[in-house]
């Protein structure tokens, strides 16, 4: 499972970096600061799938959910959700070492 997570958290990561690299692109060419919504990334990505999580999240959570906590989500830099989602499943699968060895008590 750990092994799992570490691989979803290095995808996460990669999208995020890819995400960062297309705003400086844009942010370059444009000669202003240009970051892309998660919103419209994920619209431009797969625009079925984005209605078909607000219908569930509407339907099993409470559609309040999703006016509050998914509009405020999509409206955030894509490389920064990206950038928190690979921490956050990267802490989940961290291990501590064990500070004594086998031995230690």
């Amino acid at each position: 499972m750990r092994f799992l997570l570490r691989f979803a958290s290095l995808v996460a990561l990669v999208v995020a970096v890819i995400a960062g690299t297309i705003d400086s692109i844009q942010s370059v060419a444009a000669s202003a600061v240009v970051l892309t919504p998660m919103g419209d990334a994920w619209n431009d990505v797969s625009p079925s799938s984005l209605a078909t999580v607000r219908s569930a999240i509407s339907y099993y959570v409470h559609p309040r959910f999703y006016d509050m906590a998914m509009q405020w989500l999509l409206f955030q830099p894509a490389f920064a959700v990206f950038l928190i989602i690979s921490l956050l499943l990267w802490m989940i699968a961290y291990k501590r070492p064990q500070l004594a060895g086998r031995l230690g008590a």
